[in-house]
C-alpha cells in the first residue's frame, strides 16, 4: 500500500502523523473487505459464500464504509510504524495508543483518504552540563547503636513464641492475631480492606497502628472503637479521617527472648564461636549495604543537579502508567485491590505520587539518553566477569550460577551492568563531598 506520511511534533511530547491513502488502495482494501464477507456471510435466499457483493452493498452499505474505514486506518498505520527508518522518538509509546483526530470520517471513492493521529512519543532529552559538576551528598555512619539494633533483632528471630494463657491481657511485645473491620462512613458497612487473621507484634511498628488499643485485650475479646488514621497508614484514603472500627483478638502468644551470649552467635551460625564474632560480622554487613546506600545518594545528588539544567516534559501517559504500576505493586504487597485504591486516593496523595513518578521519569530519561550519547556497550567478557562475582558472592561455581539464568535474566543482567558503567562514569566526572549527616535508619529507608 503506497502511503503518504508527515510527522509532526507538537508540544508536550505529542507527535500528529497526517496520513493519505491513495483512492486506488482505499478502492483495493474495500474489494478485499466485501469479498471476505462474501465468503462468510449466509443471508436468506443465497448460499453461503454466493452473495453477490451488490447485495452486500445495499444491505450494510453504511456499516460496510464505516468498518472500510477503520480497517484502512489500522492497517495503514500500522504499516507506517513497522518502518524500520522512523527514528525511535517518533513512534507511539508502548501505552499510548494513536488517538483519530476526524470525529466522522467518510468513504469516498472518488477521492484519496486522508487522516491525522496523535500520539505521545519519548520526549526529546538534550543533556545539560553533566560533568565538572560540584555536589553534596548526605550521609550516615554505623556505630554501636546500629550494631545493637541488629542484635535485638537477632534475639526477636530466635525467640520461643509461647500461647498466653487464657484471661492474661495483652502487652507490648505480644504476637496477636486479629480480626479487623473497618467500617465505612456509615459506621456499619465494612471496608474491602478489612481482613481476618492478621498477625504482627505489637511493637509500634506494623502497619495497622491499632496497638494502643489492643494493649488490654484478652483472647476471645472483641472492642469497637473511633480511630483517626494518620497518613502513614497503608490505605491513604482514609489519611485524617475517623472511622469505627472493630477487633476481635483470636491469638495471643508471648516471646521468650534468648541471652546475648557466645551460645546465640553459635545458634545463629556455626561460624561464629563468640558473641564478638557476631558483632564483627554485624558491622562488616552493614557497612557493606551502605556503602551501596551512599553511592545511592550520590546518584541521586548527582542526578538531581543535572536534571536542574536538562528540563524535560514528561508525556501524560507515561506519568500514568509509572503511577499505576507503583500503586499495583503497593496493592500485592498489602494484598488488596488496586483499582479500589486507585479509586480511593485522596488528590493531595495523587498529586504526591504524580510528582514521584515524574522525577523518576526524569532521571531515567537522563540515563538511557547519556548512556546513548557515551556509546556504553557491554561485553561478552563483561558478562562472564559479572557470572564470576555473583559465583563469589554466594559461595557458588560459575557454571552452576549460570544454570540459573535464561536468555531474559541475561538481558537484563547486561542493562544492569549496563547501569554500573554510566553510573561509575558520571561518579568520575564529577566532584562528590559529603554534605548533611542523616540518621542511619532513615538514610537507609526508601523514603530516606
Amino acid at each position: 500500500m503506497a502511503v503518504n506520511k508527515e510527522i509532526k511534533r507538537l508540544e508536550k511530547s505529542n507527535v500528529s502523523l497526517c496520513v493519505t491513502v491513495p483512492k486506488e488502495d482505499v478502492r483495493a482494501q474495500y474489494n478485499n473487505m466485501l469479498k471476505e464477507y462474501t465468503k462468510s456471510l449466509q443471508i436468506p435466499g443465497f448460499r453461503k459464500g454466493k452473495v453477490p457483493q451488490e447485495v452486500l452493498e445495499r444491505k450494510f452499505g453504511e456499516s460496510l464504509r464505516s468498518e472500510a474505514v477503520g480497517r484502512i486506518i489500522e492497517s495503514s498505520v500500522e504499516e507506517i510504524f513497522k518502518d524500520e527508518n522512523i527514528p525511535r522518538n517518533e513512534k507511539p509509546l508502548p501505552y499510548s495508543a494513536p488517538q483519530l483526530q476526524e470525529e466522522d470520517l467518510k468513504l469516498d471513492f472518488e477521492k484519496d483518504l486522508s487522516f491525522t493521529v496523535i500520539y505521545d512519543v519519548l520526549p526529546d532529552v538534550k543533556i545539560g552540563q553533566w560533568k565538572g559538576l560540584s555536589v553534596e551528598y548526605p550521609y550516615a555512619e554505623i556505630g554501636k547503636e546500629e550494631i545493637d539494633r541488629e542484635l535485638d533483632e537477632i534475639r526477636d528471630r530466635n525467640a520461643i513464641v509461647m500461647d498466653r494463657d487464657d484471661g492474661e491481657a495483652a502487652v507490648k511485645g505480644n504476637v496477636v492475631t486479629i480480626d479487623y473491620q473497618i467500617m465505612d462512613e456509615d459506621g456499619v458497612t465494612p471496608l474491602q480492606i478489612s481482613r481476618n487473621d492478621m498477625t504482627f507484634t505489637i511493637d509500634g511498628k506494623n502497619v495497622f497502628k491499632f496497638d494502643d488499643q489492643i494493649t488490654g485485650m484478652k483472647k476471645g475479646g472483641t472492642k469497637e472503637f473511633v480511630n483517626t488514621f494518620g497518613g502513614d497508614f497503608f490505605d491513604h484514603s482514609l489519611a485524617g479521617k475517623n472511622r469505627k472500627v472493630k477487633i476481635t483478638l483470636t491469638g495471643l502468644k508471648e516471646k521468650k527472648l534468648p541471652d546475648l551470649d557466645d551460645d546465640l552467635a553459635q545458634d545463629v551460625d556455626e561460624k561464629y564461636s563468640t558473641l564478638d564474632d557476631l558483632k564483627n560480622s554485624i558491622k562488616e554487613r552493614l557497612s557493606k549495604n551502605l556503602d551501596y546506600r551512599i553511592k545511592d545518594k550520590k546518584m541521586d545528588s548527582l542526578l538531581k543537579a543535572i536534571m536542574g539544567n536538562t528540563p524535560v516534559i514528561i508525556p501524560e501517559s507515561m506519568v500514568k502508567t509509572e503511577v499505576a504500576g507503583r500503586i499495583r505493586r503497593l496493592a500485592r504487597y498489602y494484598d488488596t485491590d488496586a483499582e479500589l485504591m486507585m479509586k480511593m486516593m485522596t488528590d493531595e496523595r495523587e498529586k504526591e505520587w504524580r510528582e514521584s513518578a515524574e522525577k523518576a521519569l526524569h532521571s531515567r530519561l537522563i540515563i538511557e539518553t547519556l548512556m546513548e550519547e557515551q556509546k556504553i556497550e557491554v561485553t561478552d567478557e563483561d558478562v562472564e566477569k559479572e557470572f564470576e562475582s555473583i559465583a563469589a558472592a554466594n559461595g557458588a561455581e560459575v557454571e552452576e550460577v549460570k544454570k540459573h539464568y535464561d536468555e531474559q535474566a541475561v538481558f537484563s543482567l547486561r542493562e544492569d551492568i549496563r547501569e554500573k558503567k554510566i553510573t561509575d562514569l558520571l561518579l568520575s566526572e564529577n566532584n562528590l563531598k559529603p554534605g548533611k549527616k542523616e540518621n542511619y535508619l532513615d538514610f537507609m529507608s526508601d523514603n530516606g
